[in-house]
């Protein structure tokens, strides 16, 4: 997928869900992966000409494992003119030394959104951008059904009254194919995440699980977006269009 592409599915959802206000200042969740760094290309490639005028300010959380380098990480942003902030931390060794948690990935999502939004918020900005995309949504919205019981879904924007704090995820409208893709074609300096507890995870189960039944029933996946999408759920409700 080129920048191009990837910049009018990240416009087009920022229009419908009105993610993008005059002067706003928005931390970009950097964590070194692929979906992080393929938001802040499409963010910092945005900046350049969309008409309401925004800052950009990389954040990511060192969870204090050993061997996390995000030299290239920062070198990225450089190239971006994008400002790179790092919170160091020992969350990874609260979690796996001191509590030796049996399923440690809510908790660590916790602290982990803890930390973000407290630096977030010591930074000066007013919003976030989580790089949450197409294939995260119908995922979420399996894990709801399996593990909760009930039909639900992240939204395009969520305010979190507690930090006054805008949660909005740009890329619902990218799927993990493109952002593969793009890795690939621009080369992301994407690092390893180093937490033990990777690639096992109730997130991994229903990825699997939504593959399979994409496989069997071609289109499956679009359906369940589409769900989601014209959900009573909150937040999923598009606003009136507003002026550009």
């Amino acid at each position: 997928m080129t920048l191009r592409r990837l910049m009018s599915l990240v416009r087009k959802a920022i229009d419908e869900y009105q993610l993008i206000d005059e002067n706003d200042h928005i931390a970009v969740g950097v964590s070194g992966g692929k979906d992080s760094l393929t938001l802040l290309h499409a963010m910092a490639g945005i900046r350049r000409f969309y008409p309401r005028h925004f800052e950009l300010t990389a954040v990511c959380v060192d969870l204090g494992f050993e061997g996390f380098d995000l030299t290239s990480v920062a070198q990225l942003c450089e190239e971006l003119e994008v400002p790179f902030h790092v919170v160091h931390s020992d969350i990874g060794r609260i979690i796996f030394e001191e509590r030796q948690e049996k399923n440690p990935c809510s908790l660590c999502a916790k602290m982990r959104k803890g930390a973000l939004n407290t630096a977030i918020k010591e930074l000066g900005c007013n919003k976030v951008a989580y790089a949450h995309h197409r294939d995260d949504v119908v995922e979420t919205m399996m894990m709801s059904l399996i593990y909760e019981g009930h039909f639900y879904c992240f939204a395009p924007k969520t305010y979190l009254d507690r930090m006054d704090l805008t949660v909005i995820r740009p890329m619902i409208y990218v799927q993990e194919a493109d952002v593969i893709g793009f890795q690939n074609k621009y080369g992301l300096p994407v690092v390893k995440n180093p937490c033990p507890a990777d690639g096992y995870t109730k997130r991994e189960y229903a990825r699997d699980l939504v593959n399979q039944i994409n496989r069997e029933n071609p289109g499956a996946k679009e359906r369940f977006f589409t769900a989601v999408v014209n959900s009573t759920v909150k937040g999923w409700a598009k606003p009136p269009a507003r002026d550009a």
